[in-house]
């Protein structure tokens, strides 16, 4: 089985800062590192770590050539991230003191994937395999309808959030992850409590309170608890979730073993400095 992400790359560029700046203020940061980012890299190198094999979707612009190979490095399928011309994604990451953070994104070539480049990746997946997408990349609708014809399991991260977004490919979804800021305004935007969504599973994260999953059909919903851990870096702990998640369904394991297994990479990424690069492996997720 495969998991196949339509999601952005980008080049993280991250700033330590003593706090977040006021409005009009200058701040002088404390540390910086460039690294991979962008949800959907970091969902594939989770998936990947988490021991499935992933396909990225998407593409990277003229200085983003370093990005794909560090995606290779890692063990990411990257046949179907192209190569274009103009700026490769950007996020420029002001992170303090406490671990939390302020994002400023730049899409760059993340919105210049199109239908073509959606349908030549999917002709390889195979009925049963999974695919993932954010909203940080265009051709969003095209993904979701052409898996669902091709017979996939079609999961959204619905982040960053846009309600209208999320509406137009909800009657394709199997699976819908959000945070509760997110399942919120989808609740107030759309009229329909998250256990009356038509998805079968909807999953929302609540941070250091854990998650809570919801099987629509039968109107189950499971509250998880998450590890106890002192957080370092919160940057990329919601896409290791969702990519450790997905793996754990697509290895076969029960909707609350998949839970488990995401938290615990999210707890122990969390007290990382980092992105995509420093997303634990498998091995060190069964020791948290």
């Amino acid at each position: 089985m495969a998991i196949f992400n339509l999601g952005s790359v980008n080049a993280d560029l991250v700033y330590r800062v003593p706090h977040m700046p006021a409005p009009g203020e200058t701040l002088a940061a404390t540390g910086f590192q460039r690294g991979l980012g962008g949800k959907g890299a970091n969902m594939s190198v989770a998936a990947t770590r988490a021991g499935s094999h992933v396909e990225h979707i998407g593409a990277v612009g003229e200085d983003g050539l370093w990005l794909k190979a560090r995606l290779t490095e890692y063990g990411v399928g990257v046949g179907h991230l192209a190569e274009i011309a103009g700026p490769t994604g950007q996020a420029m990451i002001l992170l303090d003191a406490a671990g939390e953070n302020e994002i400023v994104i730049l899409p760059g070539s993340n919105r210049e994937i199109d239908r073509a480049m959606i349908t030549a990746a999917l002709a390889g997946a195979s009925s049963g395999d999974i695919a993932v997408f954010q909203n940080e990349t265009s051709g969003q609708v095209d993904f979701a309808r052409s898996a669902k014809a091709a017979g996939l399991r079609l999961a959204h991260a619905a982040a960053p959030f846009e309600a209208a977004a999320v509406a137009a490919v909800l009657p394709d979804l199997d699976l819908l992850v959000m945070n509760e800021v997110e399942a919120a305004q989808l609740e107030a935007a759309l009229g329909l409590a998250p256990e009356a969504l038509p998805v079968a599973d909807v999953v929302i994260t609540f941070g250091a309170r854990g998650c809570r999953w919801i099987a629509t059909a039968s109107g189950r919903s499971e509250d998880f608890a998450a590890p106890k851990v002192v957080p370092v870096d919160t940057t990329g702990a919601g896409d290791t979730f969702t990519g450790y998640l997905l793996a754990g369904i697509d290895q076969g394991h029960s909707m609350s073993a998949a839970i488990g297994l995401a938290q615990r990479a999210a707890a122990l990424m969390v007290t990382r400095l980092g992105t995509a690069d420093v997303i634990p492996r498998r091995d060190e997720v069964s020791d948290v």
